[in-house]
């Protein structure tokens, strides 16, 4: 049975033209829990001096981000006093270390008060924050608030800041999933903005291998990890303007849970956080790159 399943995995792979020829293999480990305040972590992000991990939560949670030090100890409740939390669903920061929250979750795909918000974050004695930006925008290509079920690509969960744009990885939630993703571009600015597609892609496997739940860029923007519930999904050979040409590899996390949030730690580790269901997840990942990843 498990030489069947093994090699109906391997065909899987096979089916995606961008992918590369075989899947990679590494384990994670726990790194640490999260505090039980914190159920439904959508997305971190480390401070410039990486020392905070700064974590969201989703629809339905608070309009808070938490501090967290290395250990996973909550030092601060930080309240972003100008915005609500309509969908948080992933956080990121620039190179200059501003900080951003994507608040764009779009179940229903028919949401049309998308935005990104950048706040005046600086470090973990703050008590209250504000939005200093808010980059309003709609996907090009969307014309129908919701389109039909068999087009529904216009959920999001994943972003990242390369270069003075954003860049944001569509999670399917499409009827007959078959692990296509749009890849969006957006100023990073104010305003209201036609969000520009620059990509279509496909990931091999069902829901929990290819549905999107958030990214991650390394420091050189060379690398992006997309991450979901059983892998991670690392991009390379794109373009700041086509994401069309982007190679695409595999690594089984040989974990299943609802993972929700990813960061690099350094350019060949990830922290990866999971929401807390019953009596599984709600905790911290490390997870080392394996010397053969490229």
């Amino acid at each position: 049975m498990l030489r069947i399943l093994t090699l109906s995995a391997l065909l899987l792979w096979s089916c995606n033209p961008k992918a590369q020829d075989s899947p990679k293999t590494d384990e994670i480990k726990v790194e640490f829990s999260l505090p039980k305040k914190l159920k439904e972590v959508s997305g971190i992000v480390l401070s410039q001096d990486k020392n905070t991990i700064w974590a969201i939560e989703d629809q339905g949670n608070k309009n808070v981000v938490y501090g967290l030090d290395k250990q996973g100890k909550l030092v601060t409740d930080v309240l972003v006093e100008n915005a609500e939390n309509n969908d948080w669903e992933d956080i990121t920061k620039d190179a200059q270390g501003n900080i951003y929250l994507g608040d764009f979750g779009n179940n229903d795909n028919n949401r049309q008060n998308l935005a990104i918000l950048k706040l005046d974050l600086k470090d973990a004695s703050q008590k209250t924050t504000k939005v200093v930006q808010t980059t309003k925008f709609h996907y090009e290509g969307q014309t129908e608030f919701p389109p039909k079920k068999s087009n529904w690509l216009y959920d999001c969960e994943a972003f990242v800041e390369m270069n003075g744009n954003f860049y944001l990885f569509t999670k399917n939630r499409s009827k007959g999933f078959d692990g296509t993703f749009l890849v969006f571009q957006i100023p990073n600015k104010e305003g209201d903005f036609e969000a520009k597609l620059i990509g279509k892609l496909k990931l091999a496997g069902k829901y929990s291998d290819a549905a999107i739940t958030s990214a991650a860029i390394n420091s050189t923007n060379d690398k992006i990890v997309l991450l979901t519930h059983k892998n991670i999904h690392v991009l390379s050979g794109f373009t700041t303007d086509n994401f069309n040409t982007a190679k695409i590899e595999k690594v089984s996390l040989n974990h299943n849970s609802q993972k929700e949030a990813v960061v690099f730690l350094d350019d060949k580790t990830l922290l990866i956080a999971d929401e807390k269901d019953k009596e599984t997840g709600g905790n911290v990942y490390r997870f080392e790159f394996d010397s053969k990843t490229k």
